[in-house]
């Protein structure tokens, strides 16, 4: 249980870190929704260690879209709290994700396997 709220921890602190040096601002809902992929993305890039960067960067990008979209029609279109808005961005579907930010997970899911796998040492 510890190892796993270390894990969530990192995850929900880094990316609001990003966020923050980014946009200037973050959301609670981004720390929670951070740290539960980034646990997602611990336990697939440990369960996983052979795969090509390319490949373990591609499923990230898969996962953390579709938590982003998810959590993007709760929070944004049924709840209201106008967390994020990538409607007036190219190829976007509700304004919930986009293929400009699907980049932009890509690489992020590279400092992310190797903060991971640092991790594992470190928690091993």
């Amino acid at each position: 249980m510890i190892r796993t709220l270390k894990i969530f921890g990192t995850g929900a602190f880094c990316y609001s870190l990003a966020e923050m040096l980014y946009r200037g601002k973050t959301h609670w809902t981004m720390a929670v929704l951070s740290g539960i992929l980034f646990c997602i993305l611990y336990r697939y890039y440990s369960d996983m260690p052979n795969e090509p960067l390319w490949k373990m960067c591609l499923m990230g990008t898969l996962i953390i879209t579709s938590f982003e979209f998810t959590a993007g029609v709760i929070l944004n279109i049924i709840l209201g709290m106008k967390v994020w808005d990538y409607s007036r961005l190219p190829f976007n579907i509700l304004g919930q994700i986009c293929l400009p930010f699907c980049g932009v997970w890509f690489m992020l899911c590279i400092p992310a396997y190797l903060i991971c796998f640092w991790l594992k040492k470190r928690l091993s």
